[in-house]
């Protein structure tokens, strides 16, 4: 019998269609229908798409897609409204059940963590984490195996749903050196298409461009890194540290286009004191303030500014909202508005 030499490994758990899921569990009447959760859970308003079941997907739905193309693709979908503090609960269940294992665990959000294990069977030790996760909390998931976080990360949706799939050193090029660059985790439609422009259509073609070439071209810190991307290079180690938010921000979409600029001014100021109360739960308080328009009918813009001093006080950063707001154009409808503040950072213990 040939003895398997344990070695480390990263595996990334990703719950399936979490959202979904964690409402079908409490509506057991909608398991097989097509949902959608967004919004008010009203497709008639306007709002986003927080996630989309399975069967829904299958009509062309998908997170980010305004309700109301949603229910144009499929009009038999259950539309249900965002429930934060019932999927915080669910995350939470989960990410302690991967805890228990007494290995180290870190969250990237609700419904993904990276988990490190020195195994000689990782198949066998992610199927034990499946287990568990379905025995604690009834939801399912998919698990990423790699020899780093990236292969992990982008194993994991190899493996969807339910399933395990391991990416290596040894089989990266195989099965993604056709593939096209936005197939890389840090890699989005827009730098995909830069790369494109210059040539590099495939992740193979990125891990053997010139380095210098690529700095010169996109810049001395992204080219390289991009580069390894593309060579599935990553040396960061999974870190259980537990996750502090750098800021909050509160935002909202108005069923009617505004067009009195004192009445976006007067939600400005109600954002502004949600944000405050957020960061007063925190703790922290606010150094520096955002503000986030969006145009009718689709167009944001974003501003933002330090403040001369830290500030939890909602006055404050109600104020500096204000002063943001003048940086828009007045002339124009908004279709949405959103107040974020950035916290100070956590002073490290003695």
């Amino acid at each position: 019998m040939i003895e398997v030499v344990p070695r480390s490994w990263v595996l990334h758990v990703d719950l399936d269609q979490f959202i979904a899921a964690v409402e079908v569990l409490r509506r057991p009447e909608l398991v097989g229908r097509p949902v959608v959760v967004g919004g008010a859970g009203d497709p008639t308003q306007r709002g986003v798409v927080s996630t989309a079941s399975y069967e829904a997907r299958e009509y062309g739905v998908g997170s980010g897609m305004p309700l109301r193309t949603a229910v144009r693709k499929c009009p038999d979908a259950v539309f249900l409204p965002v429930d934060k503090p019932a999927y915080d609960a669910a995350s939470m269940q989960v990410m302690d059940t991967l805890r228990s294992f007494e290995v180290p665990v870190e969250v990237l959000g609700w419904d993904e963590a990276f988990v490190g294990v020195t195994t000689g069977d990782p198949e066998g030790f992610a199927h034990e984490l499946m287990a568990a996760v379905v025995e604690e909390t009834r939801l399912y998931a998919s698990v990423g195996i790699g020899d780093n976080k990236l292969r992990a990360k982008i194993a994991t949706e190899f493996g969807k749903p339910r399933g395990v799939y391991r990416l290596t050193e040894e089989s990266w090029f195989e099965v993604m050196g056709d593939r096209p660059t936005d197939a890389l985790w840090g890699i989005g439609r827009k730098t995909a298409n830069r790369l494109a422009s210059l040539g590099v259509h495939t992740v193979r073609e990125l891990a053997v461009a010139d380095t210098a070439w690529l700095a010169a071209e996109i810049g001395p810190t992204m080219g390289p890194w991009y580069r390894r991307l593309g060579r599935g290079a990553d040396s960061s180690p999974v870190d259980p540290t537990p996750y502090l938010p750098r800021g909050h921000g509160r935002e909202t979409t108005f069923q009617t286009n505004l067009t009195d600029w004192g009445e976006v001014a007067r939600e400005a100021r109600r954002l502004a004191a949600q944000v405050t109360d957020d960061i007063r739960a925190e703790g922290r308080p606010a150094a520096r303030i955002g503000l986030k328009v969006r145009y009718a009918p689709f167009e944001t813009r974003h501003r933002s500014l330090t403040l001369s001093a830290p500030t939890s006080d909602a006055a404050a950063v109600a104020d500096a909202a204000l002063l943001l707001l003048e940086r828009f154009d007045h002339t124009r409808a908004v279709r949405l508005l959103g107040v974020r503040a950035e916290m100070t950072p956590v002073e490290p213990e003695p």
